[in-house]
């Protein structure tokens, strides 16, 4: 028999071991991988009956799973996110400590003021878990398709529409051909038409992911284009073929989740989008695009860049 391989010695090498390995585990593990991506901030403190009720496993499960990545068992899996636990992650789980606490009081005098608290509460939380764990590689992978595209599509459907909708109206601002597959009418499927090889598609999806975002990453794919995901799984199905994933996951208040952390981070891939255009230019003919909204946007970004003393 193959020996098990050596535990990973990292929460990142660990994700990226389960996301490499996803497609060849069974349904109970496949479970369990989505379950320790999207809660790895609760993994560190929570015991194994209760992770598994909350994966629909039995407890024998988490067991094989930690085994089958090299793990003695869920205890050392365990203590993989429980090192630096609170220096990494306390923001996020404090605010759901807050809100549990919240909820569980049974006040029926809640004041909308309160109620915009936690909402508030709720996005800094979300952004500060983003900050922590986006990965800089995808998103700089990501930076340089946008910049060596000379078409970038966008596809994003219900929650995520207002994200795609940004996007669409920012990198307008760009001297690239920008096109929004909004599915107005249904009519997604002759929109897809006009991709080209060579061309960039953004598609923007959380679950429980839009079927028609997912078929246009798809065909997007087919017809030569390059994908950019943005999405809350590495294991979600528009993740799988992207060149660049950007995982994000937004916290949810009350039930309702959102967007104030895919919101920046799609400002971010603008800004540092226009910033990688304005280097461009600037090396080749510096004085070719100096009235353009997109030099205005990078020389206020650098003038800020400036003031921070960066």
């Amino acid at each position: 028999m193959k020996p098990p391989p050596p535990p990973p010695e990292s929460v990142e090498q660990f994700l990226h071991c389960i996301t490499q390995e996803y497609d060849g585990l069974s349904r109970q593990l496949k479970a369990i991988s989505r379950h320790v991506e999207a809660h790895r901030d609760q993994l560190g403190l929570e015991g194994i009956q209760s992770v598994a009720g909350q994966c629909g496993v039995q407890p024998s499960a988490m067991v094989r799973f930690a085994k089958r990545f090299g793990f003695s068992g869920f205890s050392e899996m365990q203590r993989l996110f429980r090192e630096g636990l609170a220096e990494q992650i306390a923001p996020g789980r404090a605010y759901k400590l807050r809100l549990r606490e919240l909820i569980e009081s049974g006040s029926p005098d809640l004041q909308p003021e309160e109620i915009a608290d936690e909402f508030i509460k709720g996005s800094i939380a979300g952004m500060q878990q983003l900050r922590q764990t986006l990965d800089q590689q995808d998103f700089a992978r990501a930076v340089e398709l946008l910049a060596n595209t000379q078409a970038i599509w966008i596809a994003g459907s219900r929650r995520s529409f207002p994200v795609a909708v940004y996007l669409d109206y920012a990198l307008q601002h760009t001297e690239k051909r920008i096109g929004l597959l909004n599915a107005l009418g249904s009519m997604q499927q002759g929109q897809i038409r006009s991709v080209r090889a060579g061309d960039t598609l953004i598609a923007i999806s959380f679950a429980p992911y839009a079927e028609e975002t997912v078929q246009l990453a798809q065909q997007a794919r087919q017809r030569g284009a390059r994908l950019i995901a943005i999405t809350d799984s590495r294991m979600g199905p528009i993740a799988g073929t992207a060149e660049a994933c950007l995982i994000v996951q937004d916290s949810a208040t009350f039930g309702f989740r959102a967007l104030t952390a895919a919101m920046g981070l799609a400002q971010s891939l603008f800004v540092a989008l226009a910033y990688r255009l304005e280097l461009s230019s600037q090396s080749g003919d510096a004085g070719r695009r100096s009235g353009s909204g997109l030099r205005t946007v990078a020389h206020a970004h650098l003038s800020l860049l400036k003031k921070a003393g960066t």
